[in-house]
């Protein structure tokens, strides 16, 4: 499957700011599977100095330093991706949680997805008792792993409320867990730290999800969103594979992998800071277009 996308970013400033500095993490980074084209990184005003590097784990950065005063900043990520190979599937020769846990003990590779960095603690993902109480059974060691995960993620979907505006990025996951709603990224905290409690590798992926119309009805412009699951280390013979607990299902051929860290903290979108006391707005549009489809035709 090949997509167009488009992620545009405006920032509005209550009075100007001087001496921006933001990081972007939208290019998407090299993943198996998975290729890119054709990006373009558009900014207005120009910044003063783009600094584009990759991270300490399967992520591409941008550093932008802007040092003239601004009211507002718009910034344009386009690129093409396709995403290929068929649907992943449980199977009977998986190998069991257990297995799972002691290989990834013994893994010597210090690589970006190496299975070590992706087995502990995060400032965002702690090892939370009461999940790891709520999960206990679901991951038993003697179990398979990928339709253990494959369940683990259905029962965050069935016992999970999603609604926007009750929490936000900086929401610990202990209170999305207590309140049993939120967004994806909480559903996908909770997936990480469950699994990690069950001594497996687990990181937080950003990208994006085609989402298709009601039936009947037209792909509205700018009316998708970024998205986020988890990766699922299982094993040298498996490898990595993506579970949604948002829509509980193994990722497929419509998830366009972005960045993968250990947290929401490793992958966030944009994160920067500035000189000046002002408000902000941020608003953000985001297309994920079929190449069959028409190519963008939204507004300026």
């Amino acid at each position: 499957m090949i997509y167009h996308v488009r992620h545009r970013t405006i920032l509005r400033y209550a009075a100007p700011v001087r001496l921006a500095r933001f990081n972007l993490r939208l290019k998407p980074a090299p993943w198996p599977g998975q290729w890119t084209s054709d990006y373009e990184l558009l900014v207005d005003p120009a910044p003063t100095i783009v600094e584009s590097r990759p991270g300490g784990w399967p992520v591409q950065v941008a550093r932008l330093v802007i040092e003239s005063p601004i009211r507002q900043l718009s910034i344009e990520s386009r690129f093409r991706a396709g995403v290929q190979g068929g649907a992943i599937t449980p199977q009977p020769d998986d190998p069991v949680i257990g297995a799972v846990a002691r290989a990834a003990l013994t893994d010597r590779t210090m690589g970006p997805a190496a299975p070590a960095h992706y087995l502990y603690a995060g400032a965002r993902t702690p090892m939370l008792a009461q999940i790891g109480d709520w999960t206990r059974a679901a991951l038993d060691p003697d179990r398979p792993i990928v339709a253990a995960a494959l369940d683990l993620a259905l029962r965050i979907q069935a016992d999970f409320a999603y609604r926007t505006g009750v929490t936000d990025a900086d929401t610990p996951v202990a209170d999305a867990f207590a309140a049993r709603h939120g967004v994806c990224q909480d559903f996908a905290h909770v997936m990480v730290i469950a699994l990690r409690l069950a001594g497996l590798p687990a990181a937080y992926v950003s990208g994006y999800l085609r989402t298709l119309p009601p039936p009947g009805m037209p792909r509205l412009v700018g009316a998708d969103a970024m998205h986020a699951w988890v990766m699922l280390w299982c094993g040298p013979t498996r490898g990595w594979i993506g579970f949604d607990p948002t829509n509980g299902c193994i990722a497929g051929d419509g998830h366009l992998f972005v960045a993968m860290g250990r947290d929401y903290a490793d992958v966030a979108p944009m994160d920067g800071l500035f000189v000046g006391g002002a408000g902000q707005s941020l608003s953000v549009m985001v297309d994920v277009a079929p190449q069959e489809e028409p190519a963008f035709s939204a507004p300026a």
